[in-house]
């Protein structure tokens, strides 16, 4: 259903979502438009859910940044999940299996920061905290 070429303009627009279609083209060889139509079934299936932008939260004064594993005290798990959605701060969290019940990124301005959420998290359960210390990718 999905050849090489789908592959190629998919990871072209992963990192550079605001590439031309044109553009796109010479790099795969096909037109502009045989790219745009692409594009468009790619989307029209769900497989483009969307596109986004890569931010540098440092220059934005956001120092800190802390995966956190969270272990739940309760089975009330929508009322984490509403908490989640409404921290500006969480910018991923995955429900994950294996060891812990969420998988948390956060971004912080400092650890004074980090730590006000830490203790927000403690009203749903117990957590475990990694710093980033550099980021490669």
């Amino acid at each position: 259903m999905f050849d090489q070429t789908d592959m190629k303009i998919v990871k072209l627009l992963m990192e550079n979502s605001r590439m031309q279609w044109r553009e796109i083209g010479e790099i795969v060889h096909l037109t502009g438009q045989a790219v745009s139509n692409r594009i468009g079934r790619m989307e029209s299936l769900g497989v483009i859910e969307g596109y986004s932008l890569k931010v540098n939260w440092k220059r934005l004064g956001k120092e800190t940044t802390a995966f956190v594993t969270v272990f739940m005290k309760t089975t009330d798990h929508k009322a984490f999940q509403k908490y989640l959605k409404n921290n500006d701060a969480i910018i991923e969290a995955h429900r994950i299996s294996g060891e812990g019940c969420y998988l948390l990124k956060i971004i912080a301005s400092d650890q004074s920061e980090l730590i006000g959420l830490l203790d927000q998290i403690l009203e749903y359960g117990n957590y475990r905290v990694n710093l980033s210390i550099e980021e490669y990718i």
